[in-house]
């Protein structure tokens, strides 16, 4: 099982304001020389309003991946996830092959149907019909990406003989994750995804339910469930570390959190992916100590 985390865009601690690309740079780096990570994943918002409190900041989420294509070599590049109103989905396809390219053959395409509507009327994007307008935007995004040409005309969207050239490092382009829970998202991730993303999870009993949800959407769509990724985001704090705990986050010495990954890796899922409590190199030191203990000593 792959291990990797969140690079936040936005405040790194409650209160706090988002950090420079300086400062994200250096965090992402850390993480992947330093916490033994498998991948790094982005966030995509273009602000949180939140009833009686004041709007939140946080980076565009595109620009930021792009930079980090560059300023790292090694680790995964993800999205947990796009939002596919804030783009046109042909041009979104054309943007992942591009970056694949960037970070030679690391990124995978986290999409979305969004959920934040407050964000959605600030920038004047749609909030009607989400589901049947990301059902649209898959049928332009998956076959752009993985063949590089597409003829669609629907209700929401149009790509009338639409190609992407050059293709990027990938025959198959970049692999393709949705996220979702409900059973139209459960039925459209099994008839289009690569991957499939369930958040978020206190333990691996928590997962569970959903985890099988997923699997019984691919047996109704006569799909082998054992070809899709399943990845699962969890958040994971150190309170000793000084920073008060979310209510469901995920805690333990080193020795608890690497057994907690063996558990995860027992269900079937492919790769954890950490919203890390406080967002410090301290606390993924810890992590990555947890996960060399899962590597080397509890993984059989």
């Amino acid at each position: 099982m792959n291990v990797g985390a969140i690079v936040r865009l936005g405040p790194q601690s409650p209160g706090g304001s988002p950090p420079g690309y300086a400062a994200i740079r250096e965090m992402a780096q850390h993480m992947e020389q330093g916490a033994g990570l498998d991948s790094i994943w982005l966030y995509d918002h273009l602000l949180y309003r939140r009833q009686g409190e004041p709007t939140d900041g946080i980076w565009e989420c595109w620009t930021m991946l792009s930079a980090l294509a560059e300023a790292t070599t090694r680790v995964a590049l993800g999205t947990v996830v796009m939002c596919t109103p804030f783009r046109n989905p042909a041009l979104l396809a054309k943007m992942a092959a591009t970056l694949d390219e960037v970070s030679n053959g690391r990124f995978t395409l986290g999409v979305g149907a969004g959920w934040h509507q407050p964000e959605f009327d600030a920038f004047g994007v749609p909030f009607d019909h989400r589901v049947g307008r990301f059902e649209e935007a898959l049928q332009i995004i998956a076959p752009l990406l993985r063949t590089g040409r597409v003829d669609f005309h629907g209700r929401y969207y149009q790509a009338p003989d639409c190609e992407i050239i050059p293709r990027g490092p990938r025959a198959g382009g970049p692999p393709l994750l949705v996220a979702g829970i409900r059973p139209r998202m459960l039925a459209l991730t099994a008839q289009y995804a690569d991957a499939w993303n369930t958040a978020w999870h206190t333990d691996a009993a928590s997962a569970a339910v959903r985890l099988d949800g997923m699997r019984s959407a691919c047996a109704d769509a006569r799909r082998d469930p054992a070809s899709l990724r399943l990845t699962v985001c969890v958040t994971l704090a150190f309170p000793e570390l000084g920073e008060q705990t979310p209510p469901t986050a995920l805690t333990g010495t080193t020795e608890q959190l690497a057994e907690s990954l063996q558990e995860y890796t027992d269900l079937g899922v492919s790769e954890i992916i950490f919203d890390v409590n406080p967002y410090t190199p301290q606390a993924f030191d810890r992590l990555a100590q947890a996960i060399s203990r899962f590597r080397n000593e509890v993984r059989v």
